[in-house]
């Protein structure tokens, strides 16, 4: 099941509506899927929010006393009093705004974070560049070249070192289009395993706050050194790709 189908099922899901089949092959989804499975669970808790805080309005004193006159009134008049249509219209204001906080908070949650964007982002970018001819522009293992190929095409100079030695070789680099702005993409391999590096500029010299992610199979380690934003992402797991982030590191230490 794809994320797209499950994303159309997980309300009805949710509400146990499902038909035994759908209902089995999505949970095998959300098994093996974080970001499904964050969706169900907002939905979760967008009905226990509506449940617990949703305004109620009870029915106004003075219509039991209406009811209780008109029992009392001969059965032509019961009968007319019967027929009166009773103030539902007073809960036409109450059910629009408990629709309208649903879809806020539907709204809150199911908008990803910056971060979300930004590692998905980084995943689309990565896999594109697996999947079409594109994964260097400059194909090259000798950093002397590949470095030199981005001047006059970034407005900062990207740090770029071959970590063969390491098991970390230079495959080559291009340029990419991430969080606004275009940057570079330098390319490692290790084994079989194909590693886009990519690193911009930090928005100001404060650190940011070292993230690890997985989304859709592939593994994400971001740093800052140096005033510079570095994301690394493959389908290599998480300790040998902070690895490679420790060898870069020490690289750019050495530089600055």
């Amino acid at each position: 099941m794809e994320c797209t189908e499950s994303q159309h099922l997980l309300t009805a899901f949710v509400d146990n509506e499902l038909d035994i089949a759908n209902a089995v092959r999505l949970e095998q989804h959300l098994a093996g899927c974080a970001d499904c499975s964050r969706g169900r669970d907002a939905i979760q808790r967008l009905r226990g929010v509506i449940k617990t805080h949703a305004v109620r309005h009870p029915a106004p004193a003075h219509l039991r006393e209406r009811i209780q006159a008109a029992t009392h009134n001969e059965t032509g008049s019961t009968k007319a009093a019967a027929k009166r249509p009773w103030p539902w219209f007073n809960l036409g204001p109450v059910l629009a705004g408990a629709t309208a906080f649903a879809f806020a908070l539907t709204l809150y949650w199911a908008a990803p974070s910056k971060l979300d964007q930004l590692g998905s982002e980084i995943v689309a970018s990565h896999a594109r560049s697996l999947m079409v001819d594109h994964l260097a522009d400059v194909a090259s293992s000798d950093q002397h070249t590949v470095k030199p190929w981005f001047n006059g095409k970034l407005d900062y100079s990207p740090v770029v070192v071959d970590l063969a030695a390491q098991g970390f070789a230079l495959v080559g680099g291009r340029l990419d289009y991430l969080n606004g702005r275009p940057v570079a993409a330098l390319v490692y391999r290790h084994r079989q395993h194909l590693i886009n590096v990519f690193m911009w500029p930090a928005a100001d010299d404060k650190a940011i706050e070292p993230q690890q992610l997985s989304k859709q199979g592939y593994h994400l380690v971001s740093w800052t050194d140096a005033g510079m934003v570095f994301w690394a992402v493959s389908d290599l797991n998480v300790g040998e790709l902070s690895e490679l982030k420790t060898l870069l590191k020490v690289v750019e230490t050495r530089i600055n």
